[in-house]
């Protein structure tokens, strides 16, 4: 069987492929990425205080993740972060996210943060995002892998 690391936020197998570890301008993590192959999944999972800048970057990052990895799946954890990232929106709807459904991206995950400010974003993203992709929201990683691996 497959030997566990343990996160924070969530069960990491040894079937995982840590790919990046992005941090903030003041050298705080910012987001890590795995890649789950079995599962054709990246796992992002954030960290901090997060600005719209932030996001962007991190999300450009995790884009450009597809470039050594096939993926079609998201599990997007915002569990480790908090802050009003709303200025993010209209480039992640119309930008970047007609961008990820035509390299392939076909479903996203999201475990929502405990702070109810990152909570309304985190809503409105989705909301967005329902006529481009398969998103739901989640509180927990295993209702999110689950419906994810249905995708």
């Amino acid at each position: 069987m497959f030997g566990i690391l343990y996160s924070a936020a969530i069960m990491i197998t040894a079937d995982a492929i840590p790919l990046l570890t992005l941090s903030d301008s003041y050298g705080a993590p910012l987001a890590e990425y795995y890649f789950f192959p079995q599962h054709s999944f990246l796992y992002v999972r954030w960290h901090g205080n997060l600005t719209a800048a932030e996001v962007i970057r991190g999300v450009i990052k995790g884009t450009q993740c597809l470039k050594k990895h096939s993926f079609t799946r998201v599990l997007n954890d915002k569990r480790d972060a908090t802050g009003d990232w709303s200025e993010a929106l209209p480039w992640l709807q119309y930008e970047w996210m007609p961008q990820a459904v035509k390299v392939g991206i076909k479903a996203i995950a999201y475990i929502l943060s405990p702070s109810l400010e990152a909570q309304i974003v985190s809503q409105e993203f989705v909301e967005a995002m329902r006529n481009q992709i398969h998103i739901a929201l989640f509180s927990n990683e295993k209702d999110a892998q689950h419906w994810l691996e249905a995708q």
